[in-house]
């Protein structure tokens, strides 16, 4: 199976092109800047605003299935309108599709639990622009799965595993939010799952988070624990007197989806455990 990772350059593209690979397939990534560090069969330079190399990128790779973990912040060309132009290629090609979205399609307002059922209510541009992005990609290619997850973290390499290094060092400043509360995810099971919902006939939203949910700073105090770091250094702060924008408490209830997987969607409190 020949399969196309968009982003393939980044964090999470890295991760599903060696998985990918491993498994047997034909893998190729694309990259907006500069290749990654994966290996994949072949790269492709590709601006999701540019639909003509969209439509060239498809036609020269025809891939079974499409994989969109590029990320663009809140620019909303990138983010959001984006992924429309992938879907809508994606669709007249024929060629299943797997969206990554987010949590911060959600507010955590009135409520901190969501389930696959539930409506985005972003409170943020970024978020703003990833909930569009779900509604464009499921309009124009019913059949796409759009998988939202959670902050994303793996073998040190994570934004959020390099912030608490740095915030240890004080290198940098900052503090870690005691009352901003998600369920983080390791990037090797989320990618798994994703490769795995690629390879069925789901589709529709899907929730690929871990079973715990934590602040940013016990998640920071974890993940300085696993490398030796003291975690009595990190600074800590609520992100509700901050001016930083964003929702405190953002639980995906992951059951429904969890049940079609073999895949395990470990808590954090397992894979950051030291010499886990």
């Amino acid at each position: 199976m020949t399969i196309l990772i968009v982003g393939g350059s980044g964090f999470l593209g890295s991760e599903l092109i060696r998985q990918a690979r491993r498994a047997g397939h034909t893998t190729v990534g694309t990259y907006t800047t500069q290749p990654g560090d994966a290996s994949p069969t072949a790269w492709h330079p590709l601006d999701l605003r540019d639909v003509g190399s969209l439509d060239a990128v498809m036609a020269e790779v025809n891939p079974h299935t499409v994989i969109n973990a590029s990320s663009g912040g809140a620019d909303w060309a990138v983010t959001a309108e984006g992924p429309l132009q992938l879907a809508i290629v994606a669709a007249r090609h024929g060629t299943r599709m797997v969206h990554v979205s987010s949590d911060a399609v959600f507010s955590g307002a009135g409520q901190v639990h969501y389930d696959e059922t539930c409506l985005p209510d972003p409170i943020t541009p970024y978020g703003a622009a990833k909930a569009a992005a779900e509604t464009g990609v499921l309009a124009v290619h019913p059949k796409a799965v759009v998988a939202r997850t959670s902050l994303i973290i793996g073998y040190g390499r994570s934004e959020h595993e390099q912030l608490v290094h740095q915030l240890a060092a004080g290198t940098v400043d900052g503090a870690l939010f005691t009352d901003d509360i998600r369920c983080p995810v390791h990037v090797s099971d989320l990618a798994a799952a994703l490769l795995e919902l690629a390879s069925s006939a789901a589709a529709g939203i899907h929730h690929l988070a871990g079973t715990d949910a934590l602040s940013r700073h016990e998640l920071g105090t974890l993940i300085a624990r696993r490398d030796g770091l003291d975690a009595s250094r990190l600074p800590t702060g609520l992100r509700a007197d901050s001016t930083v924008p964003g929702a405190l408490d953002v639980r995906l209830q992951t059951q429904a989806t969890q049940c079609q997987l073999r895949t395990v969607l470990r808590g954090a409190r397992q894979f950051l455990r030291p010499g886990a």
